[in-house]
């Protein structure tokens, strides 16, 4: 795992999408098209502005996959990661991109896991954007994380450090609110990516940064698993890096 530390989050921001960048544009050249997973929330915010206006990206040649929606969220709500995804990603690009795969966990969500599962073995992914979680979380991957299975979305269980993350981050207005199941793209799906761009920001990330650089590789730490990917780098601001040794 590669580390890089950045004096504010705009700069991560810039710096990870500039990584995403390269892996796109890399993919494009060597084999005509790219393929890309996008993740949400508070710490993707300058990461996918810095994406979305990124020049001389063919964006009609990639396809994105989405990493979670909360079970039975519609798109219309605020906290629904397929509007996030659409309003601040999609709906900026200069172009179209060639297809974008939402997550809709509004009805039958094994047919959902099944049908993005079958996509997605046809998209050997170049680039993962991701996060993690207070919790340590990857994607909706909350502890302790299934390291084993190799379905390529399911359905999981929320866990309440994840839900008061929801919470705390403005999504909802009161934790009944927050949803206690979602559909996630599974851990040993991200780790097939080609490369990882894991994006951290803040102060209130420090801990599970800290579990994931230096504890023991575990599902209770489920970003922990990043140290076994080859290709991962993990840009982090300094409030987020600040409990990790020699900072």
């Amino acid at each position: 795992m590669n580390i890089d530390i950045s004096d504010t989050k705009e700069e991560l921001g810039r710096r990870a999408a500039a990584d995403a960048v390269a892996q796109i544009r890399g993919a494009i050249t060597e084999r005509g098209t790219a393929n890309v997973i996008v993740a949400t929330g508070a710490s993707q915010f300058e990461v996918l502005s810095s994406l979305a206006s990124a020049e001389e990206i063919a964006w009609s040649r990639v396809t994105f996959f989405h990493l979670d929606e909360y079970v039975g969220m519609p798109i219309t709500h605020g906290a629904s990661f397929r509007r996030y995804l659409k309003e601040r990603l999609v709906d900026q690009l200069p172009t179209s991109p060639d297809a974008f795969h939402y997550i809709d966990a509004e009805g039958n969500c094994q047919a959902t896991c099944d049908r993005l599962g079958a996509l997605i073995a046809e998209h050997p992914i170049d680039v993962a954007l991701i996060g993690i979680g207070e919790n340590g979380h990857l994607a909706f991957n909350d502890p302790p994380a299934d390291f084993e299975t190799e379905k390529p979305y399911l359905v999981v269980e929320l866990d309440e450090a994840c839900r008061q993350q929801q919470l705390g981050e403005g999504w909802f207005d009161s934790l009944d609110e927050v949803p206690t199941q979602a559909i996630s793209m599974s851990v040993r799906q991200i780790l097939k990516s080609s490369a990882i761009v894991c994006s951290v920001p803040d102060e209130r990330k420090s801990i599970a940064v800290q579990g994931a650089v230096e504890g023991p590789i575990t599902p209770d730490v489920p970003a922990s698993i990043l140290r076994q990917h080859p290709r991962t780098t993990l840009y982090l601001d300094r409030p987020a890096a600040s409990r990790l040794s020699g900072e």
